[in-house]
């Protein structure tokens, strides 16, 4: 007998059971329902049906006075706040607070799919898609929740989908335009000699940023074996509050070989930061682990000095990325250097970028397997027709 959710046999009376989960009070303790007796499986599944129908309705009514103001406030937000790191709440919670802020003095059942459509519209007229698409995730999450509370039936996000996702635009330095920028740092100067090698490392190696920001000379470089190990990432909320996270993913504990020339610029910035500030932080001027901000500023000043485009930190990482592609090295390579998951997301991202080889592989195909006649070919002809053969 098949089995049907929700619904179970006792093995002492064989009678049929349900079980209704009605989400959560206010403790977060679960609420479930037990109705026993039913002579027959389909009796009790009917039965079931019949329940959740009343009770999604009671529901609903029971709390058809509370706005998505109170929902969010009091359920949604601690429960996020529970579920993520502290560093992904942060960069997150004041979006929310600012996009949510549409539905706060609309009641929870009343926000229909004519008004998420609307307020889709409203964001595309200020934000990109990518950032469009990841409020109105977050958004279904929460009424996610709400239906699994029982405050809702439906989720009504779901019903109007989410914005459609744009082709991945990967913003780069080509090696011609990171050489013009890089000409434009006086090394003599310490926080110039700084910032360039927060380029340079950056642009050479394809950390992220928070990567970067964690590196350690005591234990993450090897000037020796010309090593950059990677198996951490760092919080950095302000001067006074960071602190070290796991690297992003589980890939992103790695080992990355440096060149000749990224050893000896390391080596001369350690000397020098050693004799004006020393910090335990290979990205730092002034002791503390380096500001995101920092580095913005030192793209902005110097795009502009070599009249090149401006580009995002992280675009750096890309830059690295499209620098091995040309150096003609495989998406498995720039996926172990960069710490991706899978191929799949390296491929995705950069898949593009790789020349299109058809043409060559089937230049190499040509004259590649050569066909000499044998006895097994004068074999008499199998078939279901006649034909007639040639000689």
């Amino acid at each position: 007998m098949p089995k049907i959710s929700n619904v179970y046999q006792d093995k002492k009376s064989n009678k049929w059971y349900f079980v209704a989960n009605l989400g959560y009070d206010e403790h977060g303790k679960r609420i479930r329902h037990w109705e026993r007796g039913y002579s027959t499986q389909k009796k009790a599944k009917e039965a079931y049906d019949e329940y959740m129908s009343n009770y999604s309705k009671t529901a609903v009514k029971t709390n058809s006075t509370m706005s998505y103001q109170e929902f969010y406030e009091t359920y949604f937000e601690p429960d996020y706040k529970r579920s993520v790191s502290p560093r992904t709440f942060e960069n997150r919670v004041s979006s929310m607070r600012l996009h949510f802020a549409y539905f706060f003095k609309r009641k929870l059942k009343d926000i229909n799919a004519p008004m998420m459509k609307k307020w889709q519209n409203k964001l595309s007229e200020d934000y990109s898609n990518a950032y469009i698409r990841n409020i109105c995730g977050l958004f279904q999450m929460s009424l996610d929740l709400a239906v699994k509370l029982g405050l809702l039936q439906t989720n009504v996000a779901k019903q109007v989908g989410n914005v459609k996702k744009d082709k991945l635009n990967v913003d780069f330095w080509t090696r011609e335009e990171f050489e013009k920028v890089i000409s434009t740092f006086d090394i003599s100067d310490y926080y110039e000699h700084y910032a360039f090698i927060v380029i340079w490392l950056l642009f050479m190696t394809g950390l992220r940023f928070g990567e970067a920001q964690a590196l350690e000379w005591d234990c993450d470089i090897d000037i020796i074996n010309k090593t950059l190990t990677v198996n951490k990432s760092m919080y950095y909320k302000n001067a006074k509050e960071f602190y070290i996270t796991e690297p992003k993913t589980r890939a992103g504990n790695r080992v990355i070989a440096l060149d000749e020339d990224t050893i000896e610029h390391l080596k001369k910035w350690h000397e020098i930061q050693s004799k004006n500030v020393p910090s335990r932080y290979v990205l730092s001027y002034n002791g503390l682990p380096t500001n995101k901000s920092v580095s913005r500023n030192i793209i902005v000043q110097h795009a502009k000095l070599a009249k090149v485009h401006r580009i995002k930190t992280h675009a750096l990482r890309h830059s690295h990325a499209s620098l091995l592609i040309s150096l003609g090295e495989n998406a498995l390579v720039v996926r172990d250097r960069l710490g991706h998951e899978d191929i799949e997301t390296t491929l995705g991202t950069y898949g593009h970028l790789y020349p299109n080889t058809n043409r060559a592989v089937a230049d190499k195909l040509g004259n590649l397997i050569s066909v000499s006649t044998t006895e097994i070919a004068h074999r008499n002809l199998i078939s279901n027709q006649h034909v007639k053969r040639q000689k």
